[in-house]
């Protein structure tokens, strides 16, 4: 679960968010919108516990993400729009090595690799040197790491940037599949159509306030009373 109460941030006399607050729950997928510069990227960065909020509190699965950073951190999968691996380690090693970090049992890490590698079809591509692969595999082999953990709480930003249909296709069925076991994802996109039909509800952020919350179901009832798309719904409302 993220909790986030009052939360506020100020860079110098910027006001990035402005007392923001939601709750995602478990087993819901959260459709985070918002247009460039509205605050998206500083709440998920406050939410993974890189930047600490001015005001207000932000709690996962439980645990003050300032007062203890490295439980919340624990249960947390944090998977950024640009995939950063190693280039001299293969694609294996580097999940071995993320498995590591989290201090999991090497028949664990080994258990949960051959998972991943199944899940996310990179056999072909598990062994060969990350500088070697290709944006979507890039991608795929970061949001496999960022599973390692069977983590409680997916902090996903522009999960769609590079992929290939296939790739694409692997990854939204992911999301919904950890959804669907209890975990709590906020996803940020760009994609309206993507947040649309994935979604168990959607929040759209501007200049720092979150202007819009509701069910996926109330979300197309707005649509309908506009001109039936999630587009006019957002441009309505961010402009």
């Amino acid at each position: 679960m993220i909790e986030l109460r009052n939360v506020s941030k100020k860079f110098g006399s910027f006001t990035a968010v402005d007392d923001l607050s939601m709750t995602i729950p478990a087993g819901e997928l959260f459709g985070f919108l918002g247009p460039n510069g509205a605050g998206k990227t500083t709440t998920i960065k406050m939410i993974a516990g890189l930047f600490a909020p001015t005001k207000g509190t932000v709690r996962v699965n439980g645990h003050d993400v300032v007062a203890s950073p490295m439980k919340a951190k624990a249960t947390i999968a944090y998977i950024p729009d640009q995939p950063f691996l190693y280039d001299k380690l293969t694609g294996r090693e580097f999940l071995y090595f993320v498995g590591g970090l989290f201090q999991l049992p090497k028949h664990q890490v080994h258990r949960r690799v051959g998972e991943l590698i199944e899940r996310f079809e990179i056999g072909q591509w598990i062994d060969k040197k990350a500088e070697d692969y290709s944006q979507g595999m890039r991608q795929r082999i970061s949001i496999a790491a960022g599973l390692i953990h069977d983590p409680k709480t997916i902090i996903i930003d522009e999960p769609m940037v590079g992929l290939d249909p296939r790739s694409a296709k692997i990854v939204r069925e992911t999301l919904r599949h950890q959804a669907n076991h209890g975990a709590s994802i906020l996803m940020s996109t760009h994609s309206l159509s993507m947040a649309e039909e994935l979604c168990d509800r959607i929040g759209i952020i501007h200049q720092g306030k979150l202007v819009y919350c509701d069910t996926r179901d109330a979300v197309r009832a707005f649509e309908a009373s506009l001109d039936g798309s999630l587009e006019s719904v957002f441009l309505e409302l961010t402009r």
